[in-house]
C-alpha cells in the first residue's frame, strides 16, 4: 500500500517537475570526493529517482558506495540517503529540497533554481559550511553532479565532490 500511495508514474498536471523529473529512473554513479587529508577517494554507487506524492515531488535515493562494494555503509565517505524535491508554488522557478543521510546523521535543506543545462541547489539552512550542489550536462542517458563547500558564507568555494551518472534503465 505504501508504494501505491508514495510513487506516482506521472506528474500532477503540467510537468512542473521537468527539472528533476527528467532524471526518473535508475543510474550507475562514479563518485570522487576530497577527503580531510586532501586526497581524492573514489567509489561506485547507484541512484534511483521517481515522482512521488501524487506527482507533486521528485524523490531520489543515493547509495554510495553501492551494495556489496568496499566501504558500503561506513561513514564518513559513504552516504546512503534520500532527497525529496518539489517546485515551490509560492516562488515560481524555485525548488525546495531536503536531503536526509542516516549513515552520517545529516539533514540538509536546499533552495534550487534551474541553470542552462541543469539545476543548482544552495543550502538554505544556517549551517556551516555552506553547500552548493549542481546538476549539469543533463542528457537523456547521463548527467554530472558536483558539490562545493564554502567555509566563509559564499565568498569562496571549494569543489570537493564529483559524480558522473549513466542511466541503467
Amino acid at each position: 500500500m505504501l508504494h501505491e500511495v508514495l510513487h506516482s508514474p506521472e506528474p500532477d498536471g503540467e510537468d512542473a517537475l521537468a527539472l528533476f523529473g527528467r532524471l526518473a529512473g535508475s543510474w550507475r554513479l562514479s563518485w570522487r570526493g576530497l577527503g580531510p587529508d586532501g586526497d581524492w577517494a573514489t567509489a561506485e554507487g547507484e541512484l534511483h529517482v521517481g515522482r512521488v506524492l501524487g506527482g507533486r515531488a521528485v524523490q531520489d535515493v543515493w547509495v554510495v558506495p553501492g551494495p556489496g562494494r568496499p566501504g558500503a555503509g561506513v561513514p564518513p565517505r559513504a552516504f546512503h540517503g534520500t532527497t525529496v524535491r518539489f517546485p515551490d508554488p509560492h516562488a515560481p522557478g524555485t525548488w525546495r529540497s531536503t536531503w536526509m543521510d542516516p549513515v552520517n546523521g545529516r539533514v540538509r535543506r536546499f533552495t534550487g533554481r534551474p541553470t542552462g543545462d541543469g539545476g543548482v541547489l544552495l543550502l538554505s539552512d544556517d549551517e556551516e559550511p555552506w553547500l552548493r550542489w549542481r546538476f549539469s550536462d543533463v542528457r537523456p542517458r547521463s548527467f554530472t553532479w558536483s558539490a562545493e563547500t564554502s567555509p566563509d558564507r559564499g565568498v569562496t568555494w571549494v569543489h570537493d565532490e564529483l559524480m558522473t551518472a549513466e542511466r541503467v534503465d
